[in-house]
């Protein structure tokens, strides 16, 4: 038995990409969205081999880089205080097929609103859930007391999710001792085509060039005792980014010093949920597994999400729901753990290992640079379309 109706909550990268995967196979979505409009928000994002497979199948590759999306041609490693680079992992070596993309966060939201609304998805913006019921129809309750039920409620609404605990319970989220900086900036040094990971002491900055290279996107990552609020959108003094970045020089020091308007996140660690489905509601991206942002996996991880769930259930409903767990979670975990093991890499203090690391990197970049672009072919060469087009 197919599925007729959904909820989606939340019209972020996973929930607009699951409603578009949804109604192009005939199901009626509505999605409901806290905020007053769909506006630009969020900086840029690396949309890697993996995530892009999903954007390529419903047809709206071509739609972002009309937007300025830029081909990333190589992960390069320097460290703050040499010339040079340690290690550079070369995208272009990739299969065509597995083109690697820097964009703007809004740019790819409004190619998937574009999308959904083609796809006659439906939109309640402004509308705040406050609690979901799970059920054999479930349920959410509105901030205004209303009420709505679906076959099938996705929870699509992030590491504050409603959803999430309906299913699960309160998660006992812990601060990681580490904070990230958010900005974009002018593009005026001429940035490469590159995701450039300039390594330091305790911390780390990550740049590469969005909108056809007019502007960087920066993502700094320090570790520090003092707790932070969790979420990118908390306006921050830039002088507190240069003051923990101050031993950055060239083009890293450049960049940073050209920032007005940071945002600083806190990182926090959430588990992976135990459940991301039950009695026709599921979970999908941040809302069941937030995930660190040391892989550039975070949305790539919800467009993935999305496809798998809506494969599931649009012919079979969500009694296919275990079907999508089951075919995620061992995915997800391993994801989340390659990142975490990227954080110590990025944040070798001076010395013997240090120098060993680094060497070691150098090395590998040089000698057998098929071998280390292939340690990611689990990762980047994970196609969940199968080849399957809805466009």
């Amino acid at each position: 038995m197919g599925l007729g109706n959904a909820i989606v909550i939340g019209a972020g990268i996973g929930g607009l990409t699951c409603a578009i995967a949804l109604a192009r196979r005939g199901v009626a979505v509505t999605v409901i969205e806290q905020a007053p409009a769909i506006r630009e928000v969020g900086a840029g994002l690396q949309i890697s081999p993996n995530g892009l497979a999903v954007l390529r199948a419903l047809g709206l590759r071509r739609r972002l880089l009309e937007r300025g999306a830029v081909r990333g041609r190589a992960v390069v490693l320097r460290a703050h205080d040499a010339a040079g680079d340690v290690a550079r992992l070369d995208l272009m070596r990739l299969p065509e097929t597995q083109t690697y993309l820097f964009a703007h966060r809004a740019d790819l939201v409004d190619v998937l609103v574009r999308a959904a609304r083609e796809a006659n998805v439906s939109f309640e913006m402004g509308v705040e859930v406050t609690s979901v019921l799970p059920g054999a129809v479930p349920k959410i309750t509105l901030a205004d007391g209303s009420t709505r039920q679906a076959e099938l409620i996705v929870g699509a609404d992030g590491i504050h999710s409603r959803a999430r605990p309906a299913l699960n319970g309160a998660d006992a989220a812990f601060f990681t001792q580490q904070v990230a900086w958010r900005a974009t900036v002018p593009n005026t040094v001429d940035h490469p085509d590159v995701a450039m990971v300039t390594m330091g002491p305790a911390r780390h900055l990550v740049s590469y060039p969005l909108r056809g290279g007019e502007m960087v996107n920066l993502v700094a990552v320090e570790e520090r005792q003092t707790w932070a609020e969790e979420g990118w959108h908390h306006p921050d003094d830039p002088a507190h980014l240069r003051a923990a970045f101050a031993g950055f020089g060239g083009l890293a020091g450049a960049l940073i010093e050209a920032v007005e308007a940071p945002t600083l996140w806190g990182l926090h660690r959430h588990p992976v949920a135990a459940l991301w489905q039950k009695q026709s509601v599921a979970l999908l991206g941040d809302a069941a597994h937030p995930t660190l942002p040391f892989l550039a996996q975070g949305a790539n991880m919800a467009l993935e999400d999305a496809w798998v769930l809506a494969r599931e259930v649009a012919q079979d409903g969500p009694g296919a729901l275990p079907r999508y767990q089951n075919a995620r979670m061992s995915r997800v975990a391993r994801v989340i753990k390659a990142a975490e093991g990227n954080a110590w890499r990025y944040h070798l203090r001076p010395g013997p290992l240090r120098f060993a690391a680094h060497n070691a990197l150098r090395l590998g970049s040089r000698v057998a640079p098929g071998r280390m672009l292939g340690a990611f072919d689990w990762l980047y060469g994970e196609d969940v379309t199968g080849g399957v087009k809805l466009s």
